[in-house]
Protein backbone atom coordinates (compact mmCIF):
# COMPACT_ATOMS: atom_id res chain seq x y z
CA UNK A 1 0.00 0.00 0.00
CA UNK A 2 2.82 2.22 0.80
CA UNK A 3 4.73 1.67 -2.10
CA UNK A 4 1.49 2.62 -4.46
CA UNK A 5 1.12 5.17 -2.28
CA UNK A 6 4.55 6.85 -3.16
CA UNK A 7 4.19 5.87 -7.19
CA UNK A 8 0.77 7.82 -6.98
CA UNK A 9 2.72 10.59 -5.49
CA UNK A 10 5.41 10.75 -7.58
CA UNK A 11 3.29 10.33 -10.57
CA UNK A 12 1.33 13.99 -9.58
CA UNK A 13 4.57 15.37 -8.49
CA UNK A 14 5.27 14.35 -12.68
CA UNK A 15 2.27 16.41 -13.88
CA UNK A 16 2.72 19.02 -11.58
CA UNK A 17 6.15 19.51 -13.05
CA UNK A 18 4.80 18.95 -16.39
CA UNK A 19 2.25 22.20 -15.91
CA UNK A 20 4.86 24.28 -14.88
CA UNK A 21 7.23 23.35 -18.16
CA UNK A 22 4.32 24.18 -20.11
CA UNK A 23 3.84 27.67 -19.06
CA UNK A 24 7.58 28.33 -19.61
CA UNK A 25 7.34 27.25 -23.74
CA UNK A 26 4.01 28.74 -23.87
CA UNK A 27 5.90 32.26 -22.78
CA UNK A 28 8.13 31.12 -25.03
CA UNK A 29 5.86 30.50 -27.97
CA UNK A 30 4.23 33.41 -28.34
CA UNK A 31 7.31 35.26 -29.04
CA UNK A 32 7.33 32.98 -32.97
CA UNK A 33 5.95 34.46 -35.93
CA UNK A 34 2.10 34.09 -36.08
CA UNK A 35 1.79 33.79 -39.69
CA UNK A 36 2.65 29.66 -39.82
CA UNK A 37 0.51 28.96 -37.09
CA UNK A 38 -2.79 27.30 -37.85
CA UNK A 39 -3.51 28.67 -41.56
CA UNK A 40 -6.77 28.92 -42.33
CA UNK A 41 -6.58 29.24 -46.27
CA UNK A 42 -3.87 28.57 -48.62
CA UNK A 43 -5.55 30.19 -51.73
CA UNK A 44 -4.60 34.09 -51.37
CA UNK A 45 -2.77 35.53 -54.39
CA UNK A 46 0.75 36.75 -53.88
CA UNK A 47 0.20 40.16 -53.12
CA UNK A 48 -2.35 39.87 -50.86
CA UNK A 49 -0.07 37.24 -48.73
CA UNK A 50 2.43 40.20 -48.79
CA UNK A 51 0.08 42.02 -47.12
CA UNK A 52 -1.01 39.83 -44.50
CA UNK A 53 2.62 39.35 -43.44
CA UNK A 54 3.11 42.72 -43.00
CA UNK A 55 0.03 43.40 -40.85
CA UNK A 56 0.60 40.02 -38.98
CA UNK A 57 4.42 40.67 -38.42
CA UNK A 58 3.38 44.88 -37.38
CA UNK A 59 1.35 42.99 -34.88
CA UNK A 60 3.35 40.57 -33.33
CA UNK A 61 5.72 43.28 -32.76
CA UNK A 62 2.68 45.30 -30.93
CA UNK A 63 2.03 42.03 -29.13
CA UNK A 64 5.53 41.30 -27.99
CA UNK A 65 5.51 44.43 -26.49
CA UNK A 66 2.31 44.73 -24.85
CA UNK A 67 2.08 40.90 -23.62
CA UNK A 68 3.11 40.64 -19.91
CA UNK A 69 5.36 37.68 -19.27
CA UNK A 70 4.16 37.75 -15.73
CA UNK A 71 0.49 38.27 -16.72
CA UNK A 72 0.36 35.31 -18.62
CA UNK A 73 1.99 32.79 -16.25
CA UNK A 74 -0.11 34.33 -13.30
CA UNK A 75 -3.33 33.87 -15.48
CA UNK A 76 -1.90 30.23 -16.56
CA UNK A 77 -1.74 29.52 -12.72
CA UNK A 78 -4.63 31.10 -11.53
CA UNK A 79 -6.90 28.52 -13.83
CA UNK A 80 -4.24 25.83 -13.01
CA UNK A 81 -5.45 26.36 -9.40
CA UNK A 82 -9.01 26.83 -10.29
CA UNK A 83 -8.84 23.64 -11.64
CA UNK A 84 -7.01 21.91 -8.86
CA UNK A 85 -8.93 23.87 -6.24
CA UNK A 86 -12.56 22.89 -8.17
CA UNK A 87 -12.09 19.25 -8.75
CA UNK A 88 -9.67 18.31 -5.21
CA UNK A 89 -13.18 18.30 -3.58
CA UNK A 90 -15.34 16.49 -6.19
CA UNK A 91 -14.75 13.24 -4.90
CA UNK A 92 -15.68 13.71 -1.63
CA UNK A 93 -18.56 15.99 -1.56
CA UNK A 94 -21.42 12.89 -0.89
CA UNK A 95 -18.61 11.34 1.89
CA UNK A 96 -19.16 14.67 3.64
CA UNK A 97 -22.99 14.91 3.12
CA UNK A 98 -22.79 11.28 4.49
CA UNK A 99 -23.04 12.06 8.27
CA UNK A 100 -25.58 14.90 8.02
CA UNK A 101 -28.34 12.05 5.84
CA UNK A 102 -30.19 9.32 6.82
CA UNK A 103 -31.89 8.13 3.32
CA UNK A 104 -29.74 7.73 0.33
CA UNK A 105 -32.48 9.19 -2.15
CA UNK A 106 -32.43 12.45 -0.42
CA UNK A 107 -28.12 12.21 -0.15
CA UNK A 108 -28.28 12.52 -3.69
CA UNK A 109 -30.92 15.78 -4.11
CA UNK A 110 -28.56 17.20 -1.40
CA UNK A 111 -25.39 17.15 -3.11
CA UNK A 112 -26.80 18.26 -6.42
CA UNK A 113 -28.38 21.45 -4.23
CA UNK A 114 -25.14 22.12 -3.25
CA UNK A 115 -23.77 22.50 -6.52
CA UNK A 116 -27.21 24.61 -7.80
CA UNK A 117 -26.49 27.03 -4.85
CA UNK A 118 -22.89 27.52 -5.80
CA UNK A 119 -23.76 28.06 -9.26
CA UNK A 120 -27.24 30.56 -8.46
CA UNK A 121 -24.24 32.37 -6.36
CA UNK A 122 -21.94 32.61 -9.42
CA UNK A 123 -25.14 34.01 -11.62
CA UNK A 124 -25.77 36.76 -9.19
CA UNK A 125 -22.08 37.54 -8.92
CA UNK A 126 -20.59 36.98 -12.27
CA UNK A 127 -22.15 40.03 -13.55
CA UNK A 128 -21.23 42.26 -10.79
CA UNK A 129 -17.84 41.22 -10.95
CA UNK A 130 -17.28 41.60 -14.68
CA UNK A 131 -18.38 44.76 -14.29
CA UNK A 132 -16.49 45.76 -11.57
CA UNK A 133 -13.69 44.75 -12.99
CA UNK A 134 -14.55 46.59 -16.44
CA UNK A 135 -14.15 49.95 -14.45
CA UNK A 136 -11.46 49.53 -11.14
CA UNK A 137 -9.21 46.71 -13.48
CA UNK A 138 -8.87 42.73 -13.40
CA UNK A 139 -6.07 42.50 -10.94
CA UNK A 140 -7.94 43.57 -7.51
CA UNK A 141 -11.03 41.80 -8.51
CA UNK A 142 -9.12 38.56 -8.96
CA UNK A 143 -7.35 38.72 -5.77
CA UNK A 144 -10.09 39.48 -4.12
CA UNK A 145 -12.28 36.63 -5.89
CA UNK A 146 -9.57 34.08 -5.24
CA UNK A 147 -9.16 34.96 -1.41
CA UNK A 148 -12.94 34.52 -0.97
CA UNK A 149 -12.56 30.99 -2.71
CA UNK A 150 -9.96 29.92 0.13
CA UNK A 151 -11.72 31.19 2.77
CA UNK A 152 -15.53 29.11 1.45
CA UNK A 153 -12.64 25.79 1.00
CA UNK A 154 -11.50 26.28 4.43
CA UNK A 155 -15.70 26.32 6.07
CA UNK A 156 -16.66 23.88 3.61
CA UNK A 157 -13.44 21.34 5.18
CA UNK A 158 -14.91 22.42 8.90
CA UNK A 159 -18.27 21.55 8.55
CA UNK A 160 -20.25 20.18 11.44
CA UNK A 161 -23.62 20.36 9.97
CA UNK A 162 -25.36 20.79 6.89
CA UNK A 163 -26.07 24.92 6.95
CA UNK A 164 -21.94 25.36 7.58
CA UNK A 165 -21.33 22.95 4.11
CA UNK A 166 -24.07 25.50 2.56
CA UNK A 167 -22.27 28.79 3.85
CA UNK A 168 -19.17 27.20 2.01
CA UNK A 169 -20.18 27.22 -1.05
CA UNK A 170 -22.45 29.92 -0.85
CA UNK A 171 -19.07 32.08 -0.54
CA UNK A 172 -17.00 29.80 -3.48
CA UNK A 173 -20.09 30.80 -5.09
CA UNK A 174 -20.04 34.65 -4.58
CA UNK A 175 -16.58 34.56 -5.62
CA UNK A 176 -16.72 31.76 -8.17
CA UNK A 177 -17.82 34.18 -11.02
CA UNK A 178 -14.28 35.24 -11.38
CA UNK A 179 -14.07 32.72 -13.65
CA UNK A 180 -15.36 35.26 -16.19
CA UNK A 181 -12.99 38.05 -15.19
CA UNK A 182 -9.72 35.42 -15.70
CA UNK A 183 -11.13 34.82 -19.43
CA UNK A 184 -11.19 38.61 -19.84
CA UNK A 185 -7.50 39.23 -18.27
CA UNK A 186 -6.51 37.07 -20.90
CA UNK A 187 -9.05 38.77 -23.85
CA UNK A 188 -6.67 41.69 -22.45
CA UNK A 189 -3.50 40.28 -23.30
CA UNK A 190 -3.82 38.12 -26.14
CA UNK A 191 -4.45 39.74 -30.31
CA UNK A 192 -8.39 38.88 -31.29
CA UNK A 193 -6.26 36.36 -33.75
CA UNK A 194 -5.10 34.37 -31.45
CA UNK A 195 -7.77 34.36 -28.36
CA UNK A 196 -9.14 30.80 -29.61
CA UNK A 197 -5.44 29.32 -29.56
CA UNK A 198 -4.69 30.70 -26.28
CA UNK A 199 -7.71 29.68 -24.84
CA UNK A 200 -7.43 26.36 -25.93
CA UNK A 201 -3.80 26.23 -24.00
CA UNK A 202 -6.21 27.77 -21.07
CA UNK A 203 -8.63 24.96 -21.80
CA UNK A 204 -5.93 22.51 -21.30
CA UNK A 205 -4.22 24.31 -18.43
CA UNK A 206 -7.30 23.51 -16.19
CA UNK A 207 -7.31 20.15 -17.52
CA UNK A 208 -4.17 19.51 -16.01
CA UNK A 209 -5.27 21.04 -12.72
CA UNK A 210 -8.20 18.41 -12.94
CA UNK A 211 -6.14 15.94 -13.59
CA UNK A 212 -4.19 16.50 -10.40
CA UNK A 213 -7.43 17.80 -8.53
CA UNK A 214 -9.43 14.98 -7.95
CA UNK A 215 -7.06 12.02 -7.67
CA UNK A 216 -4.98 14.36 -5.08
CA UNK A 217 -8.56 14.98 -3.54
CA UNK A 218 -9.11 11.31 -3.33
CA UNK A 219 -5.83 10.48 -1.76
CA UNK A 220 -5.87 13.15 0.34
CA UNK A 221 -9.75 11.99 1.93
CA UNK A 222 -7.61 9.02 2.96
CA UNK A 223 -6.37 11.57 5.91
CA UNK A 224 -10.12 12.45 6.29
CA UNK A 225 -12.66 14.06 3.70
CA UNK A 226 -11.99 17.23 5.08
CA UNK A 227 -8.08 17.22 4.37
CA UNK A 228 -9.07 17.54 0.32
CA UNK A 229 -11.09 21.33 1.22
CA UNK A 230 -8.15 22.34 3.59
CA UNK A 231 -5.00 21.68 0.64
CA UNK A 232 -7.58 23.63 -2.19
CA UNK A 233 -7.46 26.55 0.46
CA UNK A 234 -3.76 26.24 1.14
CA UNK A 235 -3.15 26.28 -2.64
CA UNK A 236 -5.88 29.17 -3.50
CA UNK A 237 -3.71 31.41 -1.16
CA UNK A 238 -0.70 30.78 -2.32
CA UNK A 239 -2.05 32.35 -5.56
CA UNK A 240 -3.27 34.98 -3.93
CA UNK A 241 0.51 35.13 -2.86
CA UNK A 242 1.93 35.18 -5.98
CA UNK A 243 -0.76 37.64 -7.58
CA UNK A 244 0.14 40.00 -5.08
CA UNK A 245 3.69 40.41 -5.87
CA UNK A 246 4.14 39.50 -9.33
CA UNK A 247 0.23 39.78 -11.10
CA UNK A 248 -0.07 43.40 -14.01
CA UNK A 249 -2.94 45.19 -14.51
CA UNK A 250 -4.13 43.96 -17.72
CA UNK A 251 -6.75 46.40 -18.74
CA UNK A 252 -5.38 49.72 -19.49
CA UNK A 253 -6.95 52.74 -17.87
CA UNK A 254 -8.26 54.34 -21.41
CA UNK A 255 -9.87 50.98 -22.20
CA UNK A 256 -11.96 50.81 -18.32
CA UNK A 257 -15.63 51.44 -18.16
CA UNK A 258 -16.43 55.02 -16.79
CA UNK A 259 -19.51 54.20 -14.97
CA UNK A 260 -21.03 51.61 -13.56
CA UNK A 261 -24.67 51.50 -13.89
CA UNK A 262 -27.71 49.71 -12.35
CA UNK A 263 -28.58 47.78 -15.37
CA UNK A 264 -25.10 46.33 -15.54
CA UNK A 265 -25.61 44.67 -11.80
CA UNK A 266 -28.75 43.09 -13.04
CA UNK A 267 -28.02 39.58 -14.58
CA UNK A 268 -31.68 39.24 -15.69
CA UNK A 269 -31.14 42.37 -17.50
CA UNK A 270 -27.57 41.70 -18.47
CA UNK A 271 -28.83 38.32 -20.12
CA UNK A 272 -31.44 39.85 -21.49
CA UNK A 273 -29.16 42.34 -23.14
CA UNK A 274 -27.06 39.96 -24.07
CA UNK A 275 -29.54 37.58 -26.20
CA UNK A 276 -30.76 40.88 -28.21
CA UNK A 277 -27.23 40.57 -29.78
CA UNK A 278 -28.56 38.83 -32.39
CA UNK A 279 -24.72 37.77 -33.33
CA UNK A 280 -24.74 36.22 -29.80
CA UNK A 281 -28.20 34.85 -29.48
CA UNK A 282 -27.81 31.66 -30.81
CA UNK A 283 -24.16 30.72 -29.51
CA UNK A 284 -25.27 31.73 -26.53
CA UNK A 285 -28.72 29.55 -26.45
CA UNK A 286 -26.93 26.40 -27.80
CA UNK A 287 -24.39 26.51 -25.37
CA UNK A 288 -26.93 26.73 -21.97
CA UNK A 289 -28.54 23.55 -23.74
CA UNK A 290 -25.82 22.05 -23.47
CA UNK A 291 -24.29 23.37 -20.17
CA UNK A 292 -27.44 21.74 -18.58
CA UNK A 293 -26.87 18.11 -18.79
CA UNK A 294 -23.02 19.28 -18.14
CA UNK A 295 -24.09 20.43 -14.72
CA UNK A 296 -25.90 17.56 -14.00
CA UNK A 297 -23.52 15.27 -14.90
CA UNK A 298 -20.61 17.18 -12.79
CA UNK A 299 -23.06 17.03 -9.73
CA UNK A 300 -24.68 13.75 -9.31
CA UNK A 301 -21.75 11.77 -10.94
CA UNK A 302 -19.69 11.09 -7.54
CA UNK A 303 -23.17 9.58 -6.13
CA UNK A 304 -23.90 7.84 -9.53
CA UNK A 305 -20.34 5.85 -9.13
CA UNK A 306 -21.11 5.43 -5.64
CA UNK A 307 -24.60 3.91 -5.68
CA UNK A 308 -24.05 2.11 -9.03
CA UNK A 309 -20.39 0.72 -8.70
CA UNK A 310 -20.06 0.58 -5.14
CA UNK A 311 -16.81 3.54 -5.58
CA UNK A 312 -14.56 4.80 -3.05
CA UNK A 313 -12.63 8.33 -3.69
CA UNK A 314 -9.93 7.60 -4.59
CA UNK A 315 -11.31 5.42 -8.16
CA UNK A 316 -13.20 8.19 -8.12
CA UNK A 317 -11.36 11.04 -8.50
CA UNK A 318 -9.42 9.12 -11.00
CA UNK A 319 -12.45 8.86 -12.92
CA UNK A 320 -12.70 12.81 -12.97
CA UNK A 321 -9.10 12.96 -13.88
CA UNK A 322 -9.98 11.55 -17.58
CA UNK A 323 -11.27 14.57 -18.07
CA UNK A 324 -7.92 16.30 -17.37
CA UNK A 325 -6.18 14.13 -19.01
CA UNK A 326 -8.40 14.12 -22.30
CA UNK A 327 -8.06 18.50 -22.23
CA UNK A 328 -4.46 18.06 -22.56
CA UNK A 329 -4.51 15.32 -25.17
CA UNK A 330 -6.87 17.09 -27.61
CA UNK A 331 -5.14 20.43 -26.69
CA UNK A 332 -1.65 19.48 -27.30
CA UNK A 333 -2.34 17.47 -30.45
CA UNK A 334 -5.63 17.63 -31.92
CA UNK A 335 -6.86 21.22 -31.48
CA UNK A 336 -4.12 22.42 -33.60
CA UNK A 337 -5.08 20.14 -36.36
CA UNK A 338 -8.75 21.34 -36.18
CA UNK A 339 -8.06 24.59 -36.26
CA UNK A 340 -6.33 24.43 -39.74
CA UNK A 341 -9.19 22.81 -41.46
CA UNK A 342 -12.35 24.07 -39.44
CA UNK A 343 -13.72 27.29 -38.11
CA UNK A 344 -14.28 27.66 -34.16
CA UNK A 345 -18.76 26.98 -35.18
CA UNK A 346 -17.86 23.74 -37.09
CA UNK A 347 -15.29 22.42 -33.84
CA UNK A 348 -17.91 23.70 -31.07
CA UNK A 349 -20.52 21.85 -33.19
CA UNK A 350 -18.32 18.47 -33.14
CA UNK A 351 -17.90 18.70 -29.81
CA UNK A 352 -21.69 18.66 -29.18
CA UNK A 353 -21.97 15.57 -31.12
CA UNK A 354 -19.19 14.00 -29.19
CA UNK A 355 -20.63 15.08 -25.92
CA UNK A 356 -23.53 12.85 -27.13
CA UNK A 357 -21.92 9.53 -28.07
CA UNK A 358 -20.05 10.24 -24.66
CA UNK A 359 -23.39 10.58 -22.71
CA UNK A 360 -24.93 7.43 -24.38
CA UNK A 361 -21.84 5.25 -23.29
CA UNK A 362 -22.55 6.62 -19.57
CA UNK A 363 -26.37 5.89 -20.36
CA UNK A 364 -25.19 2.38 -21.15
CA UNK A 365 -23.25 1.88 -18.20
CA UNK A 366 -25.74 2.39 -15.58
CA UNK A 367 -28.39 0.47 -17.42
CA UNK A 368 -26.23 -2.82 -18.05
CA UNK A 369 -23.99 -1.79 -14.92
CA UNK A 370 -20.91 -2.25 -16.82
CA UNK A 371 -18.10 0.12 -15.82
CA UNK A 372 -16.30 -0.11 -19.35
CA UNK A 373 -18.56 1.53 -21.09
CA UNK A 374 -18.73 4.56 -17.83
CA UNK A 375 -15.27 4.86 -18.93
CA UNK A 376 -15.25 5.15 -22.71
CA UNK A 377 -18.03 7.32 -22.01
CA UNK A 378 -15.82 9.94 -19.96
CA UNK A 379 -13.09 9.48 -22.56
CA UNK A 380 -15.53 10.96 -25.54
CA UNK A 381 -17.43 13.14 -23.24
CA UNK A 382 -14.30 14.45 -22.15
CA UNK A 383 -12.84 15.01 -25.91
CA UNK A 384 -15.85 17.25 -26.80
CA UNK A 385 -16.54 19.56 -23.28
CA UNK A 386 -12.50 19.77 -24.75
CA UNK A 387 -13.10 21.19 -28.32
CA UNK A 388 -16.30 23.04 -27.12
CA UNK A 389 -15.15 25.39 -24.82
CA UNK A 390 -12.15 27.46 -26.34
CA UNK A 391 -14.25 27.40 -29.31
CA UNK A 392 -16.98 28.90 -27.69
CA UNK A 393 -15.17 31.89 -25.62
CA UNK A 394 -12.75 32.44 -29.09
CA UNK A 395 -16.44 33.00 -31.13
CA UNK A 396 -17.81 34.99 -28.24
CA UNK A 397 -14.58 37.25 -27.00
CA UNK A 398 -14.33 38.21 -31.01
CA UNK A 399 -17.56 39.43 -30.88
CA UNK A 400 -16.67 42.47 -28.78
CA UNK A 401 -14.38 45.05 -28.14
CA UNK A 402 -11.84 45.52 -25.25
CA UNK A 403 -13.80 47.30 -23.32
CA UNK A 404 -16.63 44.87 -23.17
CA UNK A 405 -14.85 42.07 -22.41
CA UNK A 406 -15.67 41.68 -18.99
CA UNK A 407 -18.94 41.91 -19.51
CA UNK A 408 -19.63 39.83 -22.31
CA UNK A 409 -17.37 37.29 -20.63
CA UNK A 410 -19.45 37.78 -16.77
CA UNK A 411 -22.63 37.37 -18.55
CA UNK A 412 -21.80 34.62 -20.67
CA UNK A 413 -20.63 32.78 -17.19
CA UNK A 414 -23.99 34.43 -15.89
CA UNK A 415 -25.34 32.04 -18.15
CA UNK A 416 -23.54 29.03 -17.49
CA UNK A 417 -23.96 29.33 -13.58
CA UNK A 418 -27.65 29.48 -14.36
CA UNK A 419 -27.48 26.47 -16.60
CA UNK A 420 -25.31 24.28 -13.92
CA UNK A 421 -27.83 26.01 -11.31
CA UNK A 422 -30.92 24.42 -13.02
CA UNK A 423 -29.44 21.19 -14.14
CA UNK A 424 -28.07 19.78 -11.07
CA UNK A 425 -31.81 20.28 -9.34
CA UNK A 426 -33.06 18.53 -12.96
CA UNK A 427 -30.18 16.02 -12.71
CA UNK A 428 -31.20 14.84 -8.86
CA UNK A 429 -34.46 14.87 -9.03
CA UNK A 430 -35.00 12.43 -12.48
CA UNK A 431 -31.78 10.42 -10.92
CA UNK A 432 -34.18 9.37 -7.84
CA UNK A 433 -37.29 9.08 -9.90
CA UNK A 434 -35.91 7.64 -13.01
CA UNK A 435 -32.85 5.90 -12.57
CA UNK A 436 -29.59 6.06 -12.80
CA UNK A 437 -29.18 6.67 -16.08
CA UNK A 438 -31.71 9.71 -16.62
CA UNK A 439 -29.45 12.43 -16.41
CA UNK A 440 -27.40 10.87 -19.35
CA UNK A 441 -30.41 10.42 -21.51
CA UNK A 442 -31.17 14.21 -20.45
CA UNK A 443 -27.83 15.39 -21.21
CA UNK A 444 -28.38 13.51 -24.94
CA UNK A 445 -31.60 15.03 -25.58
CA UNK A 446 -31.01 18.50 -24.90
CA UNK A 447 -27.28 19.04 -26.78
CA UNK A 448 -28.89 16.97 -29.88
CA UNK A 449 -31.49 20.33 -29.68
CA UNK A 450 -28.53 22.63 -29.08
CA UNK A 451 -27.00 21.30 -32.83
CA UNK A 452 -29.38 22.78 -35.45
CA UNK A 453 -29.56 26.22 -32.98
CA UNK A 454 -25.92 26.75 -33.25
CA UNK A 455 -25.88 24.95 -37.01
CA UNK A 456 -28.38 27.78 -38.14
CA UNK A 457 -25.94 30.77 -36.42
CA UNK A 458 -22.48 29.15 -37.86
CA UNK A 459 -24.73 28.68 -41.49
CA UNK A 460 -26.05 32.09 -41.14
CA UNK A 461 -22.67 33.29 -40.44
CA UNK A 462 -20.65 32.09 -43.39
Amino acid sequence: MNHENETTGSRALLRTGCIFIAIILLTRKQKRNTINLFPRNQNHNSCEENLMFKFRSHNEQNTEQTVDKHALIFGLISVFLCGIGFSIITPVVPFLVQPYISNPGEQAIIVTLLTSVYAFCVFFAAPVLGALSDKYGRRPLLLVCLLGSAIGYFIFGIGGALWVLFAGRIIEGITGGSIGTIFAYFADIIPPQQRTKYFGWVSAVVGVGTVIGPTLGGLLAKFGYSVPMYFGAIITLLNVVYGFFFMPESLKKKNRLKDITFVRLNPFTQLANLLSMKILRRLLVSAFLLWIPNGSLQAVFSQFTMDTFSWKPALIGLMFSIMGVQDIISQGFIMPKLLRKLKDKQIAILGMVSEIIGYSFIASSALFSFYPLLIAGMFIFGFGDSIFGPSFNGMLSNSVDSSEQGRIQGGSQSIQALARMIGPIIGGQIYVLLGHAAPAIMGMILIAAAIPVLYKRTHVSM
